[in-house]
């Protein structure tokens, strides 16, 4: 193969760190925010936490009174990026973000601004000094409780150590899931005869510790073990256990007319059967070691004031910062040449850290504004009056890529009068309508829900049922669609929802 020279002409578009940082940090969630903003307070000298604004102007006002921000440099021209990389289209750095400073500004024009944020992060010292991990509480698991129950309870030595190895072997639901053969063997004890007498008779004690049923290996002996513990003379208390042993299918898929026919019982004798069986726990282990309950802290507010919907931040999210002005003067006074480009990069990080917080939080409200505006019939009426919105419907409306309306929408949080929700939440696809209208997804599933939730429980609606109820208010919905929408609300299907009239 010969080889040539070619001249290719290109256009390419390079982001620099300034705007790499300004596109990650409006990617992050609040927590991530605050962790990034702990980390460079941390390695930046330049960087610190206002007190408070009455302080912040007090100390501007002092020895830094007469200096002034010379910078006049334009920003970054960048159109954003792409999912793949190739071209930037971001307009989340549109602002005056300076390009690097030169070697030969002058050094005492400081830039002084700060980012507004709440002063009662700053004012808790408490919480600022406190190791966060000695704040979470520690959960207790279901393998400790039964442990805890294990240490009151009178065993050999060689039961105690049956228990545990069958403690070790039970889930997170209560069940046991580990047969006695290979709880034998991991005691080293299988070739023994009676060692599986001592694990049945080790296992039912464990099985009655609490909560009651843990440590059955099927459903039907939890709920029989269950079942034991209710008194002698409790109305159908052995149709129950019969039904438990022998019927638990049919039970399963609400065939209530085979059940009736198979145990001989009246409609009013089966419906006492199974509201007591219903009583159960068919996972007993859930109860002990629940997840720690997670609160979500909104980014945004949205209120309705004089008529008007109105949008603005939460600003007690993060701390006040700003550039510390004291370090920012050393830079003309000292003569040690690399102590100075050191203090110089630190406050050129700092500037543009600033720059890229308050780029953040503007083109946060900006697009929660946008979406507020849009969906005011919801935040006043509900989910039925959500409308249909994309990603594309935004970024045209504020000038800016698709991908920025995406990052800025992720793990972001609006708190509205009817609750909290991300603000992915406000888009959805659309379904077209008899007089030429759209409806959204999310008012089709609202809608769905509402029905199922009025349906007769003897005779439920099927996901055909519901598609016709729908097309008779003009919205033109497939039956798999519906099946679609049903499933993703966690709703069962109707011959499940079925229930004893």
């Amino acid at each position: 193969m010969k080889q040539s020279l070619q001249i290719r002409l290109g256009h390419q578009i390079t982001m620099t760190p300034q705007l790499q940082q300004a596109i990650r940090l409006l990617q992050l969630s609040q927590l991530e925010l605050q962790a990034e903003i702990q980390q460079n307070l941390d390695s930046n000298i330049m960087l610190e936490l206002a007190e408070d604004e009455h302080e912040t102007e007090e100390e501007d006002n002092l020895d830094f009174s007469q200096q002034n921000d010379t910078d006049s440099s334009n920003p970054d021209s960048s159109d954003g990026l792409n999912d793949d990389g190739d071209k930037i289209v971001d307009n989340i750095v549109a602002d005056n973000i300076p390009n690097e400073l030169a070697i030969d500004s002058d050094w005492e024009d400081v830039y002084s601004d700060s980012f507004s944020m709440s002063s009662d992060f700053t004012n808790n010292s408490d919480v600022n000094n406190k190791d966060l991990t000695e704040q979470s509480c520690t959960m207790e698991t279901l393998q400790d409780h039964l442990r805890w129950q294990l240490s009151l309870t009178p065993f050999s030595d060689l039961e105690r150590a049956i228990a545990t190895a069958i403690i070790d072997a039970i889930d997170g639901d209560g069940y046991l899931r580990a047969s006695l053969e290979e709880i034998a063997e991991s005691l080293g004890k299988k070739n023994r005869v009676d060692i599986k007498e001592e694990i049945e008779t080790v296992l039912h004690r464990i099985q009655h510790f609490d909560p009651l049923g843990v440590g059955a290996d099927s459903l039907s002996e939890c709920l029989l073990i269950q079942l034991s513990k209710f008194e002698p003379d409790t109305p159908m208390l052995k149709e129950a256990k019969r039904l438990v042993r022998k019927h638990l299918d049919l039970l399963g898929t609400h065939d209530y007319a085979q059940l009736s026919k198979r145990m001989k019982l009246s409609r009013d004798e089966l419906r006492v059967v199974v509201n007591l069986i219903q009583s159960l726990n068919p996972r007993p282990g859930i109860q002990i070691g629940t997840s720690e309950t997670t609160y979500v802290v909104p980014d945004v507010f949205a209120k309705k004031i004089k008529g008007l919907w109105k949008v603005e931040l939460n600003s007690e999210v993060s701390p006040n910062l700003r550039v510390n002005n004291q370090y920012a003067g050393f830079i003309s006074k000292l003569n040690n040449r690399a102590d100075n480009n050191t203090l110089k990069t630190h406050l050129q990080e700092a500037r543009w850290f600033i720059k890229s917080l308050n780029s953040r939080q503007e083109t946060l409200l900006k697009v929660a504004k946008s979406i507020v505006e849009r969906q005011a019939d919801f935040l006043e009426y509900g989910e039925e009056a959500m409308k249909p919105l994309v990603l594309h419907d935004i970024a045209k409306e504020l000038e800016m890529h698709e991908s920025t309306i995406s990052r800025v929408t992720t793990q972001k949080y609006l708190h509205t009068p009817r609750g909290i929700f991300e603000l992915k939440y406000f888009f959805s696809s659309h379904v077209g309508t008899q007089n030429g209208g759209e409806c959204s997804s999310t008012a089709i599933r609202a809608m769905i829900k509402k029905m199922v939730a009025a349906e007769n429980s003897a005779k439920p609606l099927s996901d055909n049922k519901i598609a016709t109820l729908l097309s008779e208010r003009g919205i033109q919905v497939a039956r798999r669609t519906v099946a679609k929408y049903r499933e993703a609300m966690v709703i069962p299907p109707s011959n499940e929802r079925k229930r004893l009239a």
